[in-house]
């Protein structure tokens, strides 16, 4: 397997050479690489791990002129990936919120799978460290989605997913309308609508240590917005 795992990055220097040690001792054994996609960190982050590259032959950066948002970060990640002949994709965040002790399992689904999703919404999956009104407007989010979609998928929402190159190609990443975090929900719809073959793997959520949160109010009102335009639109 020729893997590529995705991390778009904005001002995330607290955490994100910590994250490339981890995975690499998890995946030591996997042909896996790591591309960074950084939006111009202000505090760094591309400068670290320009220098970290010198180190590790399986980190790739990508520095973009400025802030374009997580749905762009991941589409210039997956051409980056097709480009360059990587056959499978992990979708992960920068601040530990995604264990890379799930990785193997992860990659390993993805042999028998066209893709995985790390869920919170399964049993023995689970949130840790948010405050009980963030869990009631992700597990709301959630159940909102599944029923204005018509989608069985648990965790629509989450950002902890694999993708084979098929899917990647047959969905088209030009067709992508989402800018923010519902970015995860459609990619996660139009793969189902397209009938490919998916499991939900459960993985235990836990909040950022460091760095601050990039969720606001304004992007679950935009999640909740593209959620109706995605039921007609796809």
């Amino acid at each position: 397997m020729n893997i590529l795992i995705i991390i778009p990055t904005y001002n995330e220097a607290e955490n994100i050479l910590k994250l490339i040690e981890k995975i690499n001792d998890v995946v030591f054994n996997l042909n896996c690489s790591i591309l960074i996609v950084d939006d111009s960190s202000s505090d760094g982050t591309f400068e670290l791990i320009y220098d970290y590259q010198k180190k590790y032959k399986n980190i790739y950066l990508i520095k973009r002129k400025a802030k374009m948002g997580l749905a762009s970060a991941y589409i210039e990640g997956f051409r980056f990936g097709l480009n360059n002949g990587f056959d499978y994709f992990i979708q992960m965040d920068a601040d530990f919120s995604h264990n890379p002790d799930y990785l193997p399992e992860l990659i390993d689904k993805l042999k028998t799978y066209d893709y995985v999703i790390g869920s919170r919404n399964i049993p023995k999956g689970r949130v840790i460290g948010w405050t009980f009104l963030r869990k009631f407007i992700s597990k709301g989010g959630s159940i909102y989605s599944k029923l204005i979609l018509n989608c069985p998928i648990n965790d629509l929402t989450g950002g902890f997913n694999g993708w084979r190159k098929d899917v990647l190609l047959k969905i088209g990443l030009n067709n992508i309308i989402s800018k923010g975090y519902c970015f995860q929900l459609e990619m996660k719809y139009r793969a189902f609508r397209l009938g490919f073959n998916y499991i939900e793997i459960p993985i235990v959520f836990e909040n950022r240590k460091y760095g601050i949160s990039k969720m606001s109010f304004k992007i679950f009102i935009e999640a909740l917005l593209n959620t109706v335009k995605l039921r007609f639109l796809i």
